[in-house]
């Protein structure tokens, strides 16, 4: 199978700090990539570097065969790349439709927002309701939805613009059990048309749905596979995995000594 996306001895800089060091890294076409890292690993800047938002001081991006690395963001979203940040960013005064109907337009120079839609447009709006789960939902203004509504109309409409590629950032953050189980049912079915690329910090999620897993650390690489050995090799506990246990244990045993303090204290007044 052929690569959606390489990214070839990549380097960036801010400040004199490097952000991401001789990065190299691909995924297949139709596969869901799933990258995880602590805080400073270069994960976010990897996706600015994606979609043009930053561009590379050493090394090239591929998208599809083409060299993406010069283009500027609009024009790598007309290449067939969706970005999605964690926060949703939807039309909140807008009902789910009208969301999806302006977004069919985004991905032209001049985005045809009030014009018609054709009858082939209405079937894809309606086909892309369905995948996300919101053809009830359908005239509910956005602003009322649940979070994790939120989310999947967000979803619904970079779909809906037909991308090659989607690129996730914390999508499931602050979702109930639910909503997140539901998160992943989505991301399979995407992934039979599309490649999705997903940076997440919920590792319940990440066991869950994960097939291939990147870790990345100190702005490359770190290892790369199926999740359960990502989460039994030894560097990735050290520098990953292991910080957030001994933030666990560091919480718990702070809750243990406000729990045997409170009673003195109490006595005290």
């Amino acid at each position: 199978m052929t690569n959606i996306l390489e990214v070839n001895k990549v380097s960036v800089s801010f400040d004199g700090f490097t952000v991401l060091n001789n990065l190299d890294f691909s995924m297949e076409q139709g596969e869901l990539r799933f990258f995880i890292g602590p805080n400073g690993a270069g994960k976010t800047t990897m996706l600015d570097i994606i979609t043009g938002k930053t561009k590379p001081q050493a090394g090239e991006v591929l998208f599809d065969g083409e060299n993406i690395s010069h283009l500027g963001e609009h024009r790598i979203v007309q290449c067939g790349i969706g970005r999605k940040f964690q926060t949703p960013s939807i039309f909140g005064s807008l009902s789910v439709f009208e969301n999806l109907e302006a977004a069919l337009g985004f991905r032209d120079y001049t985005p045809q927002l009030f014009g018609p839609m054709s009858a082939e447009e209405r079937d894809l709006l309606h086909e892309t309701l369905d995948e996300i789960g919101l053809q009830n939902r359908a005239h509910v203004r956005a602003g009322l939805l649940s979070h994790g509504e939120k989310q999947w109309l967000e979803i619904g409409m970079l779909l809906i613009q037909k991308p090659k590629l989607l690129l996730l950032d914390e999508p499931v953050a602050g979702m109930t059990r639910r909503e997140r189980d539901r998160t992943g049912e989505l991301l399979l079915d995407i992934i039979k048309n599309r490649s999705v690329l997903v940076v997440e910090h919920d590792m319940e999620f990440v066991r869950k749905f994960a097939r291939t897993v990147t870790v990345l650390h100190m702005g490359n690489v770190l290892c790369e596979g199926p999740m359960d050995e990502i989460q039994n090799n030894p560097q990735v506990i050290e520098v990953y995995l292991g910080k957030a246990h001994d933030e666990v244990r560091q919480v718990s045993k702070k809750q243990v000594a406000v729990r045997r303090t409170a009673p003195q204290a109490a006595a005290v007044h």
